[in-house]
């Protein structure tokens, strides 16, 4: 059984801020990020126009059917098979998928955009002309002719948009402004508008929302709800009835997702509230089992806070026999000699006298 990758969907801003902060350049920022496709990242940029299009003979867009349009006579496999063209596809199954519908017509969805990102992904493994071939033989081996050939002339497409936007992904941010918050969103949100622009240039309506619109709703919800917690006339009541009402904008999938991120996130904040606030650690277990934490959980929760509170207890008793040795006139190599013995002395294991080393250079 083979592992599938994480799919190459592109949700550009969740992290994006971030790397704005930590870097001078609006790249790494544009770049679309996934928490497993680092390497994929990487190559994306790589495929150039020039003398690398798959040879399509219709540069016209690939006609895209609605969203229930029957099922796919013919479709590209789910994988490559032992021995792929690039080692580093050894193992997964083909992200996404070239599909024609019953009249012979490429159906054009993410799955589409995903298929080409599989491939491309492999660009600098293996070279340009390499990972285009692999498309090209695998739509007109898969695909009735009229559907291989809209599929290439929508990669000719893609290409011409990969390669146009590494401009955009390249500005410099002012290295005067980059820090501030203000500036980042702008210098992202012009960013963005760029890139849809570019996309909406190069793609039909259809397509360009196969490709980008899930990720474009995205973006703009992120980007509006960075906005409003800078708002400084709002209260947090009213910045989260803002952000409500724009995740309510959403399509329903990234709606019902973010929903259910938010929710994991308020439980988790509770949780955290509720070990910080408890006077002890069964109290602590209480209130966690009211908060619907599993019983499994529950338990270690306890004893790792019980283990914590007894820790605490014999650094308290560790940090007076050292106080109290102080006041002996112990020269400097005594005083680290007896320490040491004090520490053997109260800690049993060795994680715990590091712990205690730790917490005493805190408080020195």
């Amino acid at each position: 059984m083979t592992n599938k990758p994480i799919a190459l969907r592109r949700w550009v801003l969740p992290g994006a801020l971030l790397a704005v902060v930590a870097g001078s350049s609006l790249w790494w920022a544009l770049t679309p990020q996934a928490d497993s496709v680092d390497a994929a990242a990487t190559h994306n940029e790589a495929p150039e126009k020039t003398e690398q299009h798959s040879g399509s003979t219709n540069p016209g867009a690939a006609p895209v059917n609605a969203p229930n349009a029957s099922v796919a006579e013919s479709r590209t496999p789910e994988s490559l098979g032992p021995n792929p063209f690039a080692p580093s596809l050894q193992g997964t199954d083909i992200d996404g998928a070239l599909q024609a519908d019953e009249n012979g017509q490429l159906i054009v969805n993410l799955e589409v955009r995903d298929f080409f990102d599989y491939f491309l992904s492999t660009v600098g493994e293996v070279s340009p002309e390499t990972a285009i071939g692999q498309i090209q033989q695998m739509a007109r081996q898969h695909l009735p002719e009229s559907a291989a050939q809209q599929a290439l002339a929508l990669l000719d497409q893609y290409l011409d948009y990969k390669q146009a936007s590494l401009a955009v992904m390249q500005t410099e941010l002012d290295p005067a402004r980059q820090h501030e918050p203000a500036y980042q969103l702008s210098a992202l949100g012009n960013a963005l508008a760029q890139l849809k622009g570019l996309r909406q240039q190069t793609f039909t309506p259809e397509a360009h929302q196969a490709f980008f619109g899930m990720e474009e709703a995205y973006s703009e919800y992120t980007l509006a709800t960075l906005a409003i917690q800078q708002r400084t006339d709002l209260t947090d009541q009213g910045k989260q009835a803002l952000v409500e009402w724009h995740r309510n904008q959403l399509p329903d999938t990234l709606k019902t997702t973010e929903q259910r991120l938010e929710s994991s996130a308020q439980q988790h904040q509770e949780r955290v509230l509720a070990v910080e606030s408890a006077t002890s650690p069964e109290a602590a277990g209480q209130r966690l089992t009211e908060l619907g934490l599993d019983r499994q959980s529950v338990d270690g929760v306890v004893s790792y806070l019980q283990q914590q509170e007894a820790f605490q207890t014999r650094f308290e008793s560790f940090r007076k026999d050292l106080q109290s040795s102080v006041a002996t006139g112990l020269v400097d190599e005594e005083q680290q000699q007896h320490q040491e013995q004090l520490l053997q002395q109260h800690f049993q294991n060795e994680q715990e006298q590091t712990w205690a080393r730790l917490k005493l250079l805190d408080q020195s």
